[in-house]
């Protein structure tokens, strides 16, 4: 399912959800506190914007249907405590040490195959300055905790029999390799200090780690991690909506096996292309 088709389903369910209830937008609005404007532009038909995790989250429950099928993973509209608690959770960041949860979840899924797509570059080959960069100014999660976190999973897929697939955009290496968007105020230095430790860590621990790198104008994704069969979870920013029935986590397996089935840079071809991205260049 590509971004359009995502946003298209949750505008048409939303639509039926509000009829069904017979609530208009006004009404909708002051039940749920999300803005007037907000929902006109949800259930606009030229509408591309992916609505915020909390903004699933009140919609689905002043509504009375279920998050999942909301965001068309699930035909049951149902919404209740036991589907909640059996297939859904919302999960925010702990304020502890490190993510307590995705910890959790990796141990529990410790020798299954675990399939990932990052939100920018995977964290199993951050460096420290990169880590810096991305978390130095973001008050909910302090760069030693990112620093943490990043570190443990270095550890973690160093275990015995553990197995990591990552897929992101080939757009979004070649973006920080150039200095463009987030990283324009990145030292080049740094970044190509970042893909030097990218290519170590891949040469090191592949075939355990294996990177595909799909083009982003072909297949859309959201970040997200599979562990195993158990579950799945999408990063949303400071929360996570994680699946654990079967159905859901099959739906998610079978999306990211098409990032890989039609990535442009395979998993044994990734060092070779690493190397050959241009010189950084400049900072801007």
């Amino acid at each position: 399912m590509n971004k359009r088709e995502f946003v298209g389903i949750f505008r048409v369910r939303l639509f039926e959800a509000m009829q069904d209830r017979g609530l208009n937008q006004s009404e909708l609005s002051r039940a749920t506190g999300v803005d007037r404007s907000t929902l006109s532009q949800l259930l606009a038909q030229d509408n591309l914007r992916v609505p915020r995790a909390d903004t699933i989250a009140a919609l689905a429950g002043v509504l009375q249907v279920s998050t999942d099928w909301l965001l068309g993973l699930s035909q049951d509209s149902r919404h209740g405590a036991e589907i909640l608690r059996q297939s859904f959770e919302v999960a925010p960041h702990e304020p502890s040490p490190a993510d307590s949860n995705l910890k959790r979840w990796y141990e529990e899924a410790a020798g299954l195959k675990i399939r990932y797509v990052p939100a920018l570059l995977p964290d199993i080959v951050k460096t420290d300055r990169v880590l810096e960069y991305e978390y130095g100014e973001v008050a909910e999660r302090p760069v030693s905790r990112a620093k943490e976190q990043a570190q443990f999973h270095r550890d973690f897929i160093r275990g015995p029999d553990n197995d990591l697939e990552i897929c992101m955009p080939r757009q979004a290496l070649e973006s920080f390799s150039r200095g463009e968007g987030l990283w324009r105020e990145f030292d080049a230095e740094a970044r190509d200090e970042q893909v030097d430790v990218m290519i170590s860590t891949l040469e090191e621990l592949y075939p355990s780690v294996r990177l595909y790198l799909f083009d982003a104008r072909r297949r859309y994704s959201v970040p997200y991690t599979i562990f195993g069969a158990r579950r799945a979870a999408m990063y949303v920013g400071q929360m996570y909506f994680a699946f654990t029935t079967t159905e859901y986590v099959r739906i998610l397996v079978r999306h990211f096996d098409d990032l890989v089935r039609y990535a442009d840079v395979q998993a044994h071809a990734v060092v070779d292309y690493l190397r050959a991205l241009a010189p950084a260049g400049p900072t801007k």
